[in-house]
């Protein structure tokens, strides 16, 4: 049987934690930043952590 092969788009914009759980960035942070307030771009920098109901999802497409 073939290796599985890696979504290039997806391990481009999720990284693994340690124990094993999906880190994401945040969306609407790349422009039209004029009109949101500096509490809102400030947060978005921010990452947070994939929901278990797409972790299982995603864990295919990062074997």
């Amino acid at each position: 049987m073939p290796k599985m092969k890696t979504h290039r788009g997806t391990a481009k914009r999720f990284r693994r934690t340690g124990t094993g759980k999906l880190r994401r960035y945040k969306a609407y942070k790349s422009h039209i930043t004029g009109k949101k307030s500096p509490k809102r771009i400030r947060n978005l920098r921010k990452g947070s952590l994939v929901s278990k109901s797409d972790q299982s999802r995603i864990d295919h497409m990062i074997p």
